[in-house]
Protein backbone atom coordinates (compact mmCIF):
# COMPACT_ATOMS: atom_id res chain seq x y z
CA UNK A 1 0.00 0.00 0.00
CA UNK A 2 1.26 3.46 -0.95
CA UNK A 3 -0.04 6.79 0.37
CA UNK A 4 0.36 9.77 -1.92
CA UNK A 5 -0.59 13.29 -0.81
CA UNK A 6 -0.94 16.49 -2.87
CA UNK A 7 -1.53 19.98 -1.52
CA UNK A 8 -4.67 21.47 -3.13
CA UNK A 9 -5.46 24.82 -1.48
CA UNK A 10 -2.33 26.69 -0.30
CA UNK A 11 -4.24 29.99 0.23
CA UNK A 12 -6.29 28.53 3.03
CA UNK A 13 -5.06 28.83 6.59
CA UNK A 14 -5.28 25.10 7.00
CA UNK A 15 -3.39 22.76 4.75
CA UNK A 16 -5.76 20.48 2.86
CA UNK A 17 -4.31 17.39 1.32
CA UNK A 18 -5.88 14.98 -1.13
CA UNK A 19 -4.86 11.45 -0.22
CA UNK A 20 -4.97 8.66 -2.76
CA UNK A 21 -4.65 5.06 -1.68
CA UNK A 22 -3.05 2.73 -4.18
CA UNK A 23 -3.28 -0.97 -3.49
CA UNK A 24 -0.54 -3.04 -5.05
CA UNK A 25 -1.20 -6.70 -5.61
CA UNK A 26 1.56 -9.23 -5.05
CA UNK A 27 3.24 -10.50 -8.17
CA UNK A 28 2.04 -13.83 -9.50
CA UNK A 29 4.32 -16.74 -9.91
CA UNK A 30 4.88 -18.46 -13.21
CA UNK A 31 2.57 -21.29 -12.22
CA UNK A 32 -0.22 -18.95 -11.22
CA UNK A 33 -0.08 -17.03 -14.51
CA UNK A 34 -1.03 -20.09 -16.49
CA UNK A 35 -4.31 -20.82 -14.69
CA UNK A 36 -7.19 -19.10 -12.98
CA UNK A 37 -9.67 -16.44 -14.05
CA UNK A 38 -7.02 -13.69 -14.04
CA UNK A 39 -5.44 -15.15 -17.18
CA UNK A 40 -8.13 -17.03 -19.14
CA UNK A 41 -7.25 -19.49 -21.83
CA UNK A 42 -7.55 -18.63 -25.50
CA UNK A 43 -10.78 -20.60 -25.82
CA UNK A 44 -12.27 -18.81 -22.80
CA UNK A 45 -11.22 -15.43 -24.18
CA UNK A 46 -12.79 -16.20 -27.56
CA UNK A 47 -15.99 -17.35 -25.88
CA UNK A 48 -16.22 -14.15 -23.85
CA UNK A 49 -15.53 -12.08 -26.94
CA UNK A 50 -18.25 -13.89 -28.86
CA UNK A 51 -20.77 -13.37 -26.06
CA UNK A 52 -19.85 -9.70 -25.86
CA UNK A 53 -20.44 -9.25 -29.59
CA UNK A 54 -23.72 -11.18 -29.59
CA UNK A 55 -25.07 -9.11 -26.69
CA UNK A 56 -24.71 -5.80 -28.49
CA UNK A 57 -28.13 -4.18 -29.03
CA UNK A 58 -27.76 -3.61 -32.79
CA UNK A 59 -26.13 -6.96 -33.60
CA UNK A 60 -29.17 -8.65 -35.19
CA UNK A 61 -30.37 -5.47 -36.89
CA UNK A 62 -27.04 -4.68 -38.55
CA UNK A 63 -26.43 -8.30 -39.57
CA UNK A 64 -29.79 -8.64 -41.30
CA UNK A 65 -29.19 -5.46 -43.27
CA UNK A 66 -25.64 -6.54 -44.17
CA UNK A 67 -26.58 -10.04 -45.34
CA UNK A 68 -29.45 -8.74 -47.48
CA UNK A 69 -27.20 -6.15 -49.11
CA UNK A 70 -24.52 -8.76 -49.87
CA UNK A 71 -27.00 -11.24 -51.34
CA UNK A 72 -28.64 -8.59 -53.51
CA UNK A 73 -25.27 -7.31 -54.76
CA UNK A 74 -23.92 -10.79 -55.54
CA UNK A 75 -27.24 -11.68 -57.17
CA UNK A 76 -27.04 -8.81 -59.66
CA UNK A 77 -23.41 -9.72 -60.41
CA UNK A 78 -24.24 -13.38 -61.09
CA UNK A 79 -27.28 -12.48 -63.21
CA UNK A 80 -25.01 -10.23 -65.28
CA UNK A 81 -22.63 -13.12 -65.85
CA UNK A 82 -25.29 -15.76 -66.57
CA UNK A 83 -27.61 -13.73 -68.81
CA UNK A 84 -25.26 -12.30 -71.44
CA UNK A 85 -25.74 -15.16 -73.90
CA UNK A 86 -29.53 -15.24 -73.65
CA UNK A 87 -29.78 -11.46 -74.01
CA UNK A 88 -27.77 -11.54 -77.23
CA UNK A 89 -29.77 -14.51 -78.52
CA UNK A 90 -33.04 -12.63 -77.94
CA UNK A 91 -31.80 -9.71 -80.04
CA UNK A 92 -31.29 -7.41 -77.04
CA UNK A 93 -28.28 -5.65 -75.68
CA UNK A 94 -25.85 -7.74 -73.72
CA UNK A 95 -26.73 -5.94 -70.48
CA UNK A 96 -30.52 -5.87 -71.00
CA UNK A 97 -31.37 -8.55 -68.42
CA UNK A 98 -28.88 -7.10 -65.95
CA UNK A 99 -30.37 -3.62 -66.28
CA UNK A 100 -33.88 -4.96 -65.80
CA UNK A 101 -32.82 -6.95 -62.74
CA UNK A 102 -31.01 -3.93 -61.27
CA UNK A 103 -34.12 -1.76 -61.64
CA UNK A 104 -36.26 -4.36 -59.86
CA UNK A 105 -33.70 -4.70 -57.06
CA UNK A 106 -33.73 -0.92 -56.56
CA UNK A 107 -37.54 -1.05 -56.46
CA UNK A 108 -37.23 -3.89 -53.97
CA UNK A 109 -35.04 -1.76 -51.72
CA UNK A 110 -37.73 0.93 -51.85
CA UNK A 111 -40.31 -1.60 -50.63
CA UNK A 112 -37.84 -2.72 -47.97
CA UNK A 113 -37.52 0.89 -46.79
CA UNK A 114 -41.31 1.20 -46.66
CA UNK A 115 -41.52 -2.02 -44.64
CA UNK A 116 -38.91 -0.63 -42.24
CA UNK A 117 -40.89 2.57 -41.78
CA UNK A 118 -44.24 0.85 -41.32
CA UNK A 119 -45.44 0.69 -37.68
CA UNK A 120 -45.90 -2.86 -36.48
CA UNK A 121 -49.53 -2.22 -35.55
CA UNK A 122 -50.20 -1.32 -39.19
CA UNK A 123 -48.71 -4.65 -40.26
CA UNK A 124 -51.23 -6.43 -38.05
CA UNK A 125 -54.06 -4.20 -39.19
CA UNK A 126 -53.58 -4.94 -42.91
CA UNK A 127 -52.71 -8.64 -42.57
CA UNK A 128 -56.26 -9.69 -43.48
CA UNK A 129 -56.22 -7.50 -46.59
CA UNK A 130 -52.94 -9.06 -47.71
CA UNK A 131 -54.36 -12.56 -47.21
CA UNK A 132 -57.47 -11.70 -49.24
CA UNK A 133 -55.36 -10.37 -52.12
CA UNK A 134 -53.25 -13.54 -52.07
CA UNK A 135 -56.38 -15.72 -52.24
CA UNK A 136 -57.75 -13.78 -55.21
CA UNK A 137 -54.47 -14.04 -57.11
CA UNK A 138 -54.09 -17.77 -56.39
CA UNK A 139 -57.57 -18.43 -57.77
CA UNK A 140 -57.07 -16.11 -60.75
CA UNK A 141 -53.92 -17.88 -61.91
CA UNK A 142 -55.90 -21.13 -62.30
CA UNK A 143 -58.46 -19.55 -64.64
CA UNK A 144 -57.74 -20.46 -68.29
CA UNK A 145 -56.63 -17.46 -70.27
CA UNK A 146 -55.46 -15.51 -67.20
CA UNK A 147 -52.78 -17.70 -65.68
CA UNK A 148 -49.72 -18.41 -67.76
CA UNK A 149 -46.79 -20.74 -67.49
CA UNK A 150 -44.70 -23.25 -69.32
CA UNK A 151 -46.59 -26.50 -69.67
CA UNK A 152 -43.35 -28.13 -70.84
CA UNK A 153 -42.05 -27.45 -67.36
CA UNK A 154 -45.27 -28.63 -65.77
CA UNK A 155 -46.38 -25.40 -64.11
CA UNK A 156 -48.92 -22.65 -64.57
CA UNK A 157 -48.11 -20.24 -61.78
CA UNK A 158 -47.72 -16.80 -63.39
CA UNK A 159 -50.03 -13.88 -64.03
CA UNK A 160 -49.07 -11.91 -67.12
CA UNK A 161 -50.12 -8.30 -66.51
CA UNK A 162 -48.66 -6.96 -69.73
CA UNK A 163 -45.74 -4.88 -68.55
CA UNK A 164 -44.62 -7.46 -65.97
CA UNK A 165 -45.38 -10.97 -64.74
CA UNK A 166 -46.43 -11.83 -61.21
CA UNK A 167 -46.14 -15.09 -59.28
CA UNK A 168 -49.03 -15.23 -56.74
CA UNK A 169 -47.43 -18.00 -54.69
CA UNK A 170 -44.66 -15.57 -53.67
CA UNK A 171 -47.27 -13.19 -52.26
CA UNK A 172 -49.13 -16.10 -50.63
CA UNK A 173 -45.99 -17.11 -48.76
CA UNK A 174 -45.61 -13.66 -47.20
CA UNK A 175 -49.38 -13.31 -46.64
CA UNK A 176 -49.70 -16.53 -44.62
CA UNK A 177 -46.68 -15.50 -42.55
CA UNK A 178 -48.08 -12.07 -41.64
CA UNK A 179 -51.68 -13.16 -41.17
CA UNK A 180 -50.79 -16.34 -39.28
CA UNK A 181 -48.58 -14.41 -36.86
CA UNK A 182 -51.38 -11.90 -36.30
CA UNK A 183 -54.10 -14.53 -35.92
CA UNK A 184 -52.27 -16.85 -33.50
CA UNK A 185 -50.37 -14.27 -31.42
CA UNK A 186 -51.51 -14.26 -27.81
CA UNK A 187 -53.55 -17.47 -28.11
CA UNK A 188 -52.28 -20.59 -26.40
CA UNK A 189 -52.56 -23.89 -28.23
CA UNK A 190 -55.46 -25.94 -26.86
CA UNK A 191 -55.93 -28.41 -29.70
CA UNK A 192 -57.26 -28.60 -33.23
CA UNK A 193 -60.92 -28.80 -32.25
CA UNK A 194 -63.32 -27.23 -34.78
CA UNK A 195 -63.86 -23.56 -34.09
CA UNK A 196 -60.50 -22.93 -32.45
CA UNK A 197 -58.01 -20.53 -33.94
CA UNK A 198 -55.50 -23.26 -34.73
CA UNK A 199 -58.14 -25.28 -36.56
CA UNK A 200 -59.11 -22.24 -38.63
CA UNK A 201 -55.47 -21.47 -39.39
CA UNK A 202 -54.79 -25.03 -40.55
CA UNK A 203 -57.87 -24.87 -42.77
CA UNK A 204 -56.79 -21.62 -44.43
CA UNK A 205 -53.20 -22.81 -44.89
CA UNK A 206 -54.33 -26.15 -46.35
CA UNK A 207 -56.62 -24.46 -48.86
CA UNK A 208 -53.84 -22.12 -50.01
CA UNK A 209 -51.37 -25.00 -50.27
CA UNK A 210 -53.82 -27.00 -52.42
CA UNK A 211 -54.20 -24.00 -54.74
CA UNK A 212 -50.41 -23.81 -55.11
CA UNK A 213 -50.21 -27.55 -55.82
CA UNK A 214 -52.89 -27.21 -58.49
CA UNK A 215 -50.53 -24.77 -60.22
CA UNK A 216 -48.05 -27.68 -60.40
CA UNK A 217 -45.57 -25.63 -58.36
CA UNK A 218 -44.36 -28.28 -55.92
CA UNK A 219 -41.25 -26.36 -54.90
CA UNK A 220 -43.25 -23.35 -53.76
CA UNK A 221 -45.68 -25.71 -52.00
CA UNK A 222 -42.79 -27.12 -49.97
CA UNK A 223 -41.64 -23.60 -49.13
CA UNK A 224 -45.19 -22.68 -48.12
CA UNK A 225 -45.37 -25.70 -45.83
CA UNK A 226 -42.09 -24.69 -44.18
CA UNK A 227 -43.64 -21.31 -43.34
CA UNK A 228 -46.69 -23.00 -41.80
CA UNK A 229 -44.43 -25.39 -39.89
CA UNK A 230 -42.44 -22.45 -38.47
CA UNK A 231 -45.62 -20.69 -37.32
CA UNK A 232 -46.89 -23.76 -35.49
CA UNK A 233 -43.49 -24.51 -33.95
CA UNK A 234 -42.99 -21.02 -32.52
CA UNK A 235 -46.64 -20.88 -31.43
CA UNK A 236 -45.84 -23.65 -28.95
CA UNK A 237 -47.36 -26.81 -30.45
CA UNK A 238 -46.13 -30.12 -29.07
CA UNK A 239 -43.12 -31.47 -30.96
CA UNK A 240 -44.57 -34.95 -31.62
CA UNK A 241 -47.82 -33.48 -32.89
CA UNK A 242 -45.89 -31.09 -35.09
CA UNK A 243 -43.80 -33.91 -36.56
CA UNK A 244 -46.94 -35.90 -37.31
CA UNK A 245 -48.50 -32.90 -39.00
CA UNK A 246 -45.36 -32.23 -41.05
CA UNK A 247 -45.05 -35.85 -42.14
CA UNK A 248 -48.70 -36.00 -43.21
CA UNK A 249 -48.42 -32.76 -45.17
CA UNK A 250 -45.21 -33.89 -46.89
CA UNK A 251 -46.75 -37.24 -47.80
CA UNK A 252 -49.77 -35.47 -49.28
CA UNK A 253 -47.53 -33.23 -51.39
CA UNK A 254 -45.61 -36.25 -52.72
CA UNK A 255 -48.82 -38.13 -53.59
CA UNK A 256 -50.25 -35.14 -55.43
CA UNK A 257 -46.95 -34.62 -57.23
CA UNK A 258 -46.76 -38.22 -58.40
CA UNK A 259 -50.32 -38.08 -59.69
CA UNK A 260 -49.26 -35.75 -62.53
CA UNK A 261 -47.41 -37.14 -65.54
CA UNK A 262 -44.71 -34.49 -65.76
CA UNK A 263 -44.07 -34.41 -62.01
CA UNK A 264 -43.89 -38.18 -61.93
CA UNK A 265 -41.16 -38.06 -64.56
CA UNK A 266 -39.22 -35.59 -62.44
CA UNK A 267 -39.24 -38.01 -59.52
CA UNK A 268 -38.02 -40.79 -61.79
CA UNK A 269 -35.25 -38.53 -63.04
CA UNK A 270 -34.37 -37.65 -59.46
CA UNK A 271 -33.88 -41.25 -58.40
CA UNK A 272 -31.91 -42.06 -61.56
CA UNK A 273 -29.62 -39.08 -60.98
CA UNK A 274 -29.31 -39.89 -57.28
CA UNK A 275 -27.94 -43.35 -58.04
CA UNK A 276 -25.87 -42.22 -61.04
CA UNK A 277 -28.01 -43.79 -63.79
CA UNK A 278 -27.81 -40.85 -66.18
CA UNK A 279 -27.81 -42.98 -69.31
CA UNK A 280 -31.29 -44.32 -68.58
CA UNK A 281 -32.89 -40.85 -68.38
CA UNK A 282 -30.37 -38.64 -70.12
CA UNK A 283 -32.94 -36.79 -72.23
CA UNK A 284 -35.40 -36.10 -69.40
CA UNK A 285 -32.57 -35.27 -66.98
CA UNK A 286 -30.67 -33.07 -69.42
CA UNK A 287 -30.86 -29.96 -67.22
CA UNK A 288 -29.77 -31.78 -64.06
CA UNK A 289 -26.99 -33.51 -65.97
CA UNK A 290 -25.63 -30.21 -67.30
CA UNK A 291 -25.84 -28.73 -63.81
CA UNK A 292 -23.68 -31.54 -62.44
CA UNK A 293 -21.15 -30.98 -65.22
CA UNK A 294 -21.01 -27.27 -64.41
CA UNK A 295 -20.34 -27.95 -60.73
CA UNK A 296 -17.65 -30.47 -61.65
CA UNK A 297 -15.92 -28.01 -63.99
CA UNK A 298 -15.73 -25.42 -61.21
CA UNK A 299 -13.50 -27.47 -58.97
CA UNK A 300 -12.25 -25.82 -55.80
CA UNK A 301 -11.83 -22.19 -56.86
CA UNK A 302 -13.80 -22.02 -60.13
CA UNK A 303 -12.94 -20.95 -63.67
CA UNK A 304 -13.41 -17.24 -62.94
CA UNK A 305 -16.30 -14.78 -62.97
CA UNK A 306 -17.80 -14.51 -66.46
CA UNK A 307 -15.84 -17.52 -67.79
CA UNK A 308 -18.60 -20.12 -67.54
CA UNK A 309 -19.10 -22.38 -70.54
CA UNK A 310 -22.42 -23.87 -69.47
CA UNK A 311 -24.26 -20.55 -69.82
CA UNK A 312 -23.62 -20.60 -73.60
CA UNK A 313 -26.81 -22.61 -74.27
CA UNK A 314 -25.59 -25.80 -72.59
CA UNK A 315 -27.51 -25.25 -69.35
CA UNK A 316 -31.17 -24.24 -69.71
CA UNK A 317 -32.44 -21.64 -67.22
CA UNK A 318 -28.89 -20.70 -66.28
CA UNK A 319 -29.97 -17.28 -65.03
CA UNK A 320 -33.03 -18.54 -63.13
CA UNK A 321 -33.47 -21.95 -61.55
CA UNK A 322 -29.92 -23.24 -62.08
CA UNK A 323 -27.95 -20.09 -61.33
CA UNK A 324 -26.29 -21.90 -58.42
CA UNK A 325 -24.65 -24.20 -60.99
CA UNK A 326 -23.13 -21.12 -62.64
CA UNK A 327 -21.95 -19.95 -59.20
CA UNK A 328 -20.30 -23.31 -58.61
CA UNK A 329 -18.64 -23.26 -62.02
CA UNK A 330 -17.30 -19.70 -61.89
CA UNK A 331 -16.51 -19.45 -58.15
CA UNK A 332 -15.92 -23.12 -57.38
CA UNK A 333 -16.58 -24.95 -54.16
CA UNK A 334 -15.37 -21.94 -52.15
CA UNK A 335 -17.92 -19.62 -53.75
CA UNK A 336 -20.73 -22.13 -53.34
CA UNK A 337 -19.95 -22.56 -49.65
CA UNK A 338 -19.88 -18.77 -49.26
CA UNK A 339 -23.41 -18.43 -50.65
CA UNK A 340 -24.67 -21.31 -48.51
CA UNK A 341 -23.05 -19.68 -45.46
CA UNK A 342 -24.80 -16.37 -46.21
CA UNK A 343 -28.21 -18.04 -46.30
CA UNK A 344 -27.34 -20.05 -43.20
CA UNK A 345 -26.31 -16.89 -41.37
CA UNK A 346 -29.56 -15.23 -42.46
CA UNK A 347 -31.48 -18.14 -40.97
CA UNK A 348 -29.50 -18.02 -37.72
CA UNK A 349 -30.06 -14.29 -37.24
CA UNK A 350 -33.74 -14.51 -38.19
CA UNK A 351 -34.52 -17.28 -35.72
CA UNK A 352 -32.44 -15.48 -33.09
CA UNK A 353 -34.66 -12.42 -33.53
CA UNK A 354 -37.72 -14.64 -33.13
CA UNK A 355 -36.41 -15.99 -29.81
CA UNK A 356 -35.21 -12.65 -28.42
CA UNK A 357 -38.21 -10.42 -29.03
CA UNK A 358 -40.63 -9.96 -26.14
CA UNK A 359 -43.77 -9.81 -28.32
CA UNK A 360 -45.28 -13.02 -29.66
CA UNK A 361 -46.51 -11.44 -32.89
CA UNK A 362 -42.99 -10.26 -33.72
CA UNK A 363 -41.60 -13.66 -32.76
CA UNK A 364 -43.97 -15.52 -35.08
CA UNK A 365 -43.48 -12.99 -37.88
CA UNK A 366 -39.67 -13.16 -37.74
CA UNK A 367 -39.66 -16.96 -37.64
CA UNK A 368 -42.02 -17.38 -40.59
CA UNK A 369 -40.36 -14.81 -42.84
CA UNK A 370 -36.98 -16.39 -42.13
CA UNK A 371 -38.26 -19.90 -42.76
CA UNK A 372 -39.80 -18.89 -46.08
CA UNK A 373 -36.64 -17.38 -47.55
CA UNK A 374 -34.16 -19.91 -46.15
CA UNK A 375 -36.28 -22.94 -47.05
CA UNK A 376 -36.68 -21.72 -50.63
CA UNK A 377 -32.93 -21.18 -50.89
CA UNK A 378 -32.03 -24.64 -49.65
CA UNK A 379 -34.68 -26.34 -51.81
CA UNK A 380 -33.16 -24.62 -54.86
CA UNK A 381 -29.60 -25.52 -53.88
CA UNK A 382 -30.73 -29.04 -53.00
CA UNK A 383 -32.10 -29.88 -56.43
CA UNK A 384 -29.15 -28.26 -58.23
CA UNK A 385 -26.67 -30.50 -56.40
CA UNK A 386 -28.96 -33.55 -56.74
CA UNK A 387 -30.29 -33.97 -53.20
CA UNK A 388 -33.90 -33.08 -54.12
CA UNK A 389 -36.09 -33.44 -57.21
CA UNK A 390 -36.08 -30.47 -59.59
CA UNK A 391 -38.95 -28.24 -58.50
CA UNK A 392 -38.34 -25.09 -60.53
CA UNK A 393 -38.23 -22.45 -57.78
CA UNK A 394 -35.77 -19.58 -57.85
CA UNK A 395 -32.85 -18.84 -55.56
CA UNK A 396 -34.01 -15.85 -53.46
CA UNK A 397 -32.23 -12.55 -54.18
CA UNK A 398 -29.88 -14.34 -56.61
CA UNK A 399 -31.92 -15.64 -59.56
CA UNK A 400 -33.20 -13.31 -62.27
CA UNK A 401 -36.78 -12.42 -61.43
CA UNK A 402 -38.19 -8.98 -60.79
CA UNK A 403 -41.29 -9.68 -58.70
CA UNK A 404 -39.47 -12.31 -56.65
CA UNK A 405 -36.75 -9.81 -55.77
CA UNK A 406 -39.28 -7.11 -54.83
CA UNK A 407 -41.38 -9.41 -52.62
CA UNK A 408 -38.33 -10.99 -50.97
CA UNK A 409 -36.78 -7.61 -50.16
CA UNK A 410 -40.11 -6.43 -48.73
CA UNK A 411 -40.16 -9.53 -46.50
CA UNK A 412 -36.61 -8.81 -45.40
CA UNK A 413 -37.69 -5.26 -44.57
CA UNK A 414 -40.34 -6.68 -42.23
CA UNK A 415 -37.71 -8.98 -40.69
CA UNK A 416 -35.37 -6.02 -40.12
CA UNK A 417 -38.31 -4.15 -38.61
CA UNK A 418 -38.73 -7.02 -36.14
CA UNK A 419 -35.02 -6.69 -35.28
CA UNK A 420 -35.52 -2.95 -34.63
CA UNK A 421 -38.17 -3.83 -32.05
CA UNK A 422 -36.00 -6.05 -29.88
CA UNK A 423 -36.05 -4.79 -26.25
CA UNK A 424 -32.31 -4.03 -26.25
CA UNK A 425 -32.55 -2.09 -29.52
CA UNK A 426 -35.51 -0.01 -28.33
CA UNK A 427 -33.72 0.81 -25.07
CA UNK A 428 -30.49 1.72 -26.86
CA UNK A 429 -32.26 4.06 -29.28
CA UNK A 430 -34.24 5.68 -26.46
CA UNK A 431 -31.18 6.36 -24.31
CA UNK A 432 -28.39 6.95 -26.83
CA UNK A 433 -30.23 8.00 -29.97
CA UNK A 434 -30.68 6.31 -33.32
CA UNK A 435 -27.75 5.21 -35.52
CA UNK A 436 -26.60 7.52 -38.29
CA UNK A 437 -28.01 5.48 -41.17
CA UNK A 438 -31.45 5.44 -39.50
CA UNK A 439 -31.43 9.22 -39.45
CA UNK A 440 -30.42 9.24 -43.11
CA UNK A 441 -33.28 6.88 -43.97
CA UNK A 442 -35.65 8.95 -41.79
CA UNK A 443 -36.88 5.90 -39.90
CA UNK A 444 -39.24 6.51 -36.96
CA UNK A 445 -38.34 5.51 -33.43
CA UNK A 446 -39.39 1.89 -32.80
CA UNK A 447 -42.23 1.35 -30.38
CA UNK A 448 -44.42 -1.55 -29.33
CA UNK A 449 -47.36 0.68 -28.55
CA UNK A 450 -50.71 -1.02 -28.93
CA UNK A 451 -49.42 -4.43 -30.04
CA UNK A 452 -50.87 -6.50 -27.20
CA UNK A 453 -54.36 -5.04 -27.39
CA UNK A 454 -57.33 -7.22 -28.31
CA UNK A 455 -58.04 -7.47 -32.02
CA UNK A 456 -61.42 -5.75 -31.76
CA UNK A 457 -60.90 -2.89 -29.36
CA UNK A 458 -62.54 0.44 -28.90
CA UNK A 459 -61.20 3.67 -30.26
CA UNK A 460 -59.78 4.84 -26.93
CA UNK A 461 -59.05 1.47 -25.34
CA UNK A 462 -55.83 0.88 -23.45
CA UNK A 463 -53.11 -1.64 -24.29
CA UNK A 464 -52.93 -4.68 -22.05
CA UNK A 465 -49.89 -6.42 -20.64
CA UNK A 466 -47.86 -3.46 -21.78
CA UNK A 467 -45.06 -3.56 -19.26
CA UNK A 468 -41.97 -2.12 -20.93
CA UNK A 469 -43.71 -1.71 -24.29
CA UNK A 470 -44.77 1.95 -24.31
CA UNK A 471 -48.21 3.35 -23.60
CA UNK A 472 -51.00 5.02 -25.50
CA UNK A 473 -52.20 8.51 -24.71
CA UNK A 474 -56.01 8.36 -24.90
CA UNK A 475 -58.41 11.25 -24.99
CA UNK A 476 -59.04 12.92 -21.60
CA UNK A 477 -61.90 11.38 -19.68
CA UNK A 478 -64.36 13.11 -17.40
CA UNK A 479 -64.50 12.04 -13.76
CA UNK A 480 -67.80 11.72 -11.95
CA UNK A 481 -66.97 11.63 -8.24
CA UNK A 482 -68.61 13.19 -5.14
CA UNK A 483 -67.31 16.71 -4.80
CA UNK A 484 -65.29 16.56 -7.99
CA UNK A 485 -67.03 17.16 -11.31
CA UNK A 486 -65.92 17.53 -14.88
CA UNK A 487 -62.29 16.90 -14.05
CA UNK A 488 -59.94 15.65 -16.76
CA UNK A 489 -56.96 13.37 -16.41
CA UNK A 490 -54.56 12.00 -18.96
CA UNK A 491 -51.77 9.46 -19.11
CA UNK A 492 -48.22 10.67 -19.56
CA UNK A 493 -46.48 8.26 -21.99
CA UNK A 494 -43.23 6.73 -20.84
CA UNK A 495 -40.61 8.07 -23.24
CA UNK A 496 -37.45 6.25 -22.23
CA UNK A 497 -35.97 3.88 -19.72
CA UNK A 498 -34.68 6.65 -17.43
CA UNK A 499 -38.13 8.18 -17.00
CA UNK A 500 -39.64 4.73 -16.59
CA UNK A 501 -37.62 4.27 -13.41
CA UNK A 502 -39.06 7.53 -11.99
CA UNK A 503 -42.71 6.67 -12.43
CA UNK A 504 -45.72 6.25 -10.20
CA UNK A 505 -47.82 3.21 -10.98
CA UNK A 506 -51.46 2.88 -10.03
CA UNK A 507 -53.35 -0.26 -10.95
CA UNK A 508 -56.90 0.33 -12.17
CA UNK A 509 -59.86 -1.90 -11.53
CA UNK A 510 -61.18 -1.40 -15.05
CA UNK A 511 -59.64 -3.55 -17.78
CA UNK A 512 -56.30 -4.00 -16.04
CA UNK A 513 -54.77 -0.85 -17.51
CA UNK A 514 -51.83 0.87 -15.84
CA UNK A 515 -52.00 4.63 -15.33
CA UNK A 516 -48.59 6.26 -15.23
CA UNK A 517 -47.47 9.74 -14.27
CA UNK A 518 -43.90 10.95 -13.63
CA UNK A 519 -43.18 11.68 -9.98
CA UNK A 520 -41.54 14.97 -10.88
CA UNK A 521 -44.84 16.25 -12.31
CA UNK A 522 -47.44 14.89 -9.91
CA UNK A 523 -46.52 16.38 -6.51
CA UNK A 524 -48.56 14.94 -3.62
CA UNK A 525 -51.16 12.52 -5.01
CA UNK A 526 -54.37 11.10 -3.68
CA UNK A 527 -56.42 8.17 -4.90
CA UNK A 528 -60.10 8.22 -5.75
CA UNK A 529 -61.03 4.60 -6.38
CA UNK A 530 -59.02 3.78 -9.50
CA UNK A 531 -57.83 7.27 -10.49
CA UNK A 532 -54.75 9.28 -9.56
CA UNK A 533 -55.33 13.01 -9.03
CA UNK A 534 -52.64 15.69 -8.45
CA UNK A 535 -52.98 18.01 -5.48
CA UNK A 536 -52.42 21.14 -7.59
CA UNK A 537 -55.42 20.38 -9.78
CA UNK A 538 -58.23 22.93 -9.23
CA UNK A 539 -61.54 21.63 -7.93
CA UNK A 540 -65.03 22.96 -8.34
CA UNK A 541 -68.19 23.11 -6.23
CA UNK A 542 -66.59 25.49 -3.74
CA UNK A 543 -64.14 22.93 -2.35
CA UNK A 544 -60.82 24.56 -1.61
CA UNK A 545 -57.46 22.95 -2.21
CA UNK A 546 -56.73 20.52 0.56
CA UNK A 547 -60.23 20.48 2.06
CA UNK A 548 -61.00 17.14 0.42
CA UNK A 549 -58.32 15.29 2.35
CA UNK A 550 -60.69 14.14 5.08
CA UNK A 551 -63.67 13.49 2.82
CA UNK A 552 -64.89 9.92 2.48
CA UNK A 553 -64.01 9.14 -1.17
CA UNK A 554 -60.38 10.12 -0.71
CA UNK A 555 -57.58 8.84 1.42
CA UNK A 556 -54.01 10.00 1.65
CA UNK A 557 -51.40 7.63 0.33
Amino acid sequence: MLLMGTKENPSNCHDVYKVEVIMTAPAQTAGQRGSGSANPTLWEALRRRREDIFRRPYFDYFNIMLVVLLLAFFGVAMVMSASMSTSVADGQRVWATTLRQSIMVVLGFVTMWLALRMPIKWVRRFSGVLLTVAFILLIAVLIPGIGTGLESKGSQSWLNLGFFSLQPSEIAKVAIAVWGAHYLAGHKFTGFAPGTRYFNFIGVATFMCVLIILEQDIGMALTFLSVVFAILFFAGINGKLLMAFGGTALLGVVVLALSGGFRGKRFEVYFDALFGHFEESKDAAFQSYQGFLSLADGGLTGVGVGQSRAKWFYLPEAKNDFIFAIIGEELGLVGGILFIALFGWLGFIGFRIAMKTSNQFLSLLAATLTAGVVAQAFVNIGYVIGLLPVTGIQLPLISAGGTSAVITLAAMGLLANCARHEPETISAMANYGKPTFENLLRLPEPTLKGLDTPQRRGKNSYPRNGEGMGYMEPEPRRLKRPGVRDQRIREVPVRNAAQRMDTQRTRSRRGGQTLRQPISERGATYRSRSRTMPESQPYRDGIRDGSYRNSRPYRQR
